[in-house]
Parts: structure tokens; sequence; C-alpha cells
């Protein structure tokens, strides 16, 4: 029941009072006590007369227009309080991503900002340089029909603020889904000698690549920065064959390379002992050429010679042939027409003498004759003589 009905009992709520025959309440009395409160607030006197012109309101001035000026008041307050919240800061390892009602709207780099407050626009932060980081394992059939154990570990980060949280739902996920396909397509493709030696860090670089182009395709928002290989290994029911194999492949590899050290050490020996034959037979060549080109000069030389004084040549080469016949026997021939017959010649030592020195030493002078006058004195052959 309102509380205007007639039945008696009522109470006004503006006076506190209750009656049947009072009107609505007073504005004129709601504006003065609302004034006397203002005035109390701001310091004024609330002892006055009944509102108006002048009594003892603390503005002096009417209600209304009192009671406008304080709503603009609160209004203008409410109004900044409510623009400052605008304000917001990126921190240097963040993005800002701004959105209005719902919709991106750009990416705010490191520092302050500014952007229409709730509900119009508001802005998520990204850290893009924090690096998450999820491991996988798995047993998978090689392309040679092998199973072998692998273990990796990716790393990764944000670098497109705007795609990581609208293009994909869940990024992490598409990160782990594309990872295990790639890893299966790769060592699928591989064969279990070139993943267990020296294709490990091939795979690691193929896997890197293969994600980061899932996800790009997928506009996740994220950078693959590190892909992390274990070693492979063999399943436990077939290790040991694994370990011979690997023994095995270690020892040829040992007798490789203990064949190519006598290989380095033998060749550069035969070499060299290849090049100094080489040196010696054109040198022995240079020799023998040079000397038939001096014997051909000198028949040459000989020849004009020849064909100039015929009997000259003729006499000077058949003394020069009887010298180089004769210098090497131990005959001795003496001019004895004018002197005694008795000589003495030391033949052994002139023998040695020819021997060691190569030069025929003259005789030493024969003892006097008691027969003749004048001692027969050994003389060296004339050749003139020895020609005719």
């Amino acid at each position: 029941m309102a509380w205007n009905e007639p039945g008696g009992g009522n109470k006004d709520p503006w006076s506190g009072k209750s009656g049947g025959d009072q009107g609505p309440p007073d504005l004129d009395e709601v504006v003065r006590k609302l004034q006397e409160k203002l005035g109390g607030l701001f310091g004024g006197n609330k002892s006055g007369g009944n509102g108006g012109s002048g009594g003892g309101g603390g503005f002096n001035l009417p209600g209304g227009a009192l009671a406008a000026r304080t709503v603009a008041i609160i209004v203008g307050v409410l109004v900044l309080a409510w623009l400052a919240t605008g304000l917001y800061i990126v921190a240097p390892a963040e993005r800002g991503v701004v959105m209005r009602f719902g919709k991106y709207l750009d990416t705010t780099d490191p520092g302050p900002h500014w952007l229409i407050p709730y509900p119009f626009e508001t802005v998520e932060k990204v850290n893009v340089d924090e690096v998450s980081t999820f491991s996988h394992q798995a047993a998978m059939l090689t392309k040679d029909e092998n199973i072998v154990d692998v273990e990796l570990t990716i790393q990764s980060l944000v670098q497109d603020p705007a795609q990581f949280l609208f293009q994909d739902q869940s990024p992490e996920r598409s990160i782990k889904d594309a990872t295990e396909t790639v890893v299966r397509k790769t060592i699928g493709g591989s064969k279990l000698d070139f993943i267990l030696t020296d294709g490990r860090e091939a795979i690691e670089t193929i896997i890197r690549e293969r994600v980061q182009e899932l996800l790009d395709l997928y506009k996740t928002g994220l950078k693959v920065t590190s892909v992390n290989m274990q070693p492979a290994k063999p399943p436990e029911q077939v290790k040991e064959a694994f370990d011979d194999a690997i023994k095995a492949r270690e020892d040829k590899q040992r007798s490789e390379n203990q064949a190519e050290a006598y290989s380095n050490q033998v060749l550069p020996q035969a070499r060299g002992e290849a090049a100094r034959i080489i040196a010696d037979a054109k040198a022995y060549r240079d020799k023998v050429v040079a000397e038939s080109e001096g014997e051909a000069s000198r028949f040459t030389s000989v020849l004009a010679a020849y064909l100039k004084a015929p009997e000259v040549t003729r006499e000077r080469l058949y003394l020069d042939t009887m010298q180089e016949v004769l210098s090497g026997t131990n005959k001795v021939v003496l001019d004895v027409k004018e002197g005694a017959s008795n000589l003495y010649l030391p033949l052994d030592q002139l023998m040695r003498n020819r021997q060691t020195t190569g030069v025929t030493a003259p005789p030493p002078p024969a003892a006097p004759a008691e027969a003749e006058p004048r001692p027969a004195v050994a003389r060296p052959v004339d050749r003139d003589r020895r020609a005719r």
C-alpha cells in the first residue's frame, strides 16, 4: 500500500511523520537541507534562514545553481579519473596489444602510452622475451625399418603478439603438434646410421625450419629459437647388437685413419724420389747434349782449319793422337843421334809420378860417360821428328 493512500497510519518518507492529510515534500526544503550539508562539508555556516538570498547559507547562492555546480564538479572529477585510467606503461620485455571494442587496433612498443579507457579500448600486454621450452620424446621408425628412441627440446618465443592472441586459439598446442609431425617425418625419411652418427646437426636444422614453416602457416605468432636433439638411442632389446655395430664402425674408422697416415707418409717420399730421378735424367740429358754440341762445334772448327791448311792440320791431328795414345804407356823415346848410348832411366819412378800426377816428369840428368866428353841427356820426344 502506498504511503499517501487513505487508511490512517501513513508515514511521510520525507518528514518522518505520520499523517493522512500531508502532501508531497517541499522542494525548497530539500534543496535547503542539501545546501546546509554541502556548506558544512566545504566550511560554510549552517545557521541561517530558510534558504534564499541573504540567509545563513555557506555559498550565498540560490539552491538550484549550487546543486548544478556541485554536480558539474563531481562529474568533472569522475571524468578526469576515468580518463586517467587510460594511462598504461609497457615494460621493455613486453608489447601492448590495443583493442577497441574487442577488435585489434594497434601494437605498442615499450614505454608510457594512453588509450580511451574502458569500455571503449583495452590493452593486453604480451611478453616477447620470455622463452618457452618443452620436450618431445618418442620411439620412431626410420627409413631402413629400424626403431630408434628420439628425444629433443624445442625453445620458442612470441614474435607477433597480435597473431599470438587472435589468430590461433592455442599456439602452445599448435607448436607441439607441429613438432611431433615434423619429427616423425624427418626421422622416417632418414637412415639409422645417419641418425646415430653425424646426422644429428642436420636433423636439428631440418626440424627447426619445417616447424617454423608450419607455425607461420598457422599464424601462431611464435618463433622457434633452437632445437636441441639428444643422441638417438636404439631400443633396449637390441642395444647390444647396436653397440657391436658401433664398435665395428669405430674399428673401420681407425683402420682408415691408419691407412691414410701411412699414405701421407709414403706418397711424399715416392714423389720426392721420382722428382730426383727426373732431375738426374734431365741433367744427364743436358750433359750429353752439351758434349755433343761441343764435339760438333770442335769438328766444325777443325774442318774449317783443314780446308784452309790441309797438311798442317793433318800433321797436327796426328801428333795430338799419338800424344794421347803414348801418354798411357811406359815407353820412352830418346833422340841419341848425337850422344852416348849408355843412359840410366828410373822407369819405376817415372811410372809412379805419371800415375799420381798424370804428368810426365822430366828424367834426371844422366851420369857423365868415361869415353865421351859430354853425357847424353834424355830429351822429350820431338813430335815433328816422330811424325816424319
